[in-house]
């Protein structure tokens, strides 16, 4: 019987813990993954009992971002199927950022591309000292359009400008100075961390913790509408078709380096 994608835990507490469960692939996200991912979440939200969703993920890495066999399955498709892969990340996206209960990222090992964008989607997140992240789309020719309203959020427009245009990877500390993670503890703390925000967050008022998400959206948030994120979608959709990103994707694909890299 083939392993789910996604494994829902739920406390007698009212602790959800949603693990990605994906460790032969490093938790990459593929179509199947994020639609379980959907649908996990919308399934926690309407669970009354749930009061805290914990966001983990199963062995060395978190998430090393899109799935090679994802990739190459995307390369064949027409506009229409872009668009339709592009807006369920998108839902996928929005469905964790206005999710009404806190959200905790567990974070270890490598973070890339989308895996970033689930954690800045996260009220709180917090790494063991060997993780590592990058957004490493420019390298295939590609931009991280769908994820880039959230991330902007977490880091801020100037250091996303680095990280974005210089594709390099970041440790722990650098994530938590940028403000893409709050917390960077020891592997061996890491749960106990955890668990010390879920305990802090179930004492408090369920219906104040929806409320003050809902009043940190409204304020900060506004200009993150439908049209921002369909503009989103655009975006990666125009990229993604382009001749540069053909290039750079099936460079990827090929293991060579993609004709605009110079020696």
């Amino acid at each position: 019987m083939t392993e789910p994608n996604v494994l829902i835990d739920i406390s007698s507490q009212g602790v959800a813990t949603l693990t990605l469960n994906r460790p032969h692939a490093h938790n990459a996200f593929d179509e199947l993954l994020v639609a379980a991912l959907t649908s996990a979440f919308q399934q926690l939200e309407e669970n009354v009992d749930v009061r805290c969703i914990v966001l983990a993920a199963q062995g060395k890495s978190f998430s090393v971002g899109s799935d090679l066999g994802w990739m190459k399955r995307m390369a064949d498709y027409d506009e229409s199927q872009h668009i339709a892969d592009a807006e369920a990340l998108t839902e996928l996206l929005r469905t964790v950022h206005e999710c009404s209960k806190p959200t905790i990222a567990r974070v270890q090992g490598s973070v890339f591309g989308a895996g970033i964008g689930l954690i800045a989607c996260c009220d709180i997140a917090v790494a063991n000292e060997h993780a590592s992240f990058a957004l490493t789309e420019v390298k295939l020719g590609l931009i991280p359009a769908v994820i880039s309203p959230y991330v902007i959020a977490a880091m801020g427009a100037r250091q996303t400008r680095r990280y974005m245009l210089s594709a390099e990877r970041f440790d722990a500390r650098e994530a938590l100075r940028i403000g893409l993670v709050h917390k960077v503890v020891g592997d061996e703390t890491l749960d106990e961390w955890i668990g010390r925000l879920t305990r802090q967050i179930m004492a408090n008022g369920p219906y104040a913790l929806a409320a003050s998400k809902e009043l940190i959206r409204t304020i900060v948030s506004q200009p993150l509408g439908a049209d921002v994120r369909a503009d989103c979608v655009r975006r990666i959709v125009e990229i993604r078709i382009s001749d540069e990103a053909q290039e750079g994707l099936d460079a990827f694909l090929s293991k060579r380096k993609p004709d605009w890299v110079n020696e």
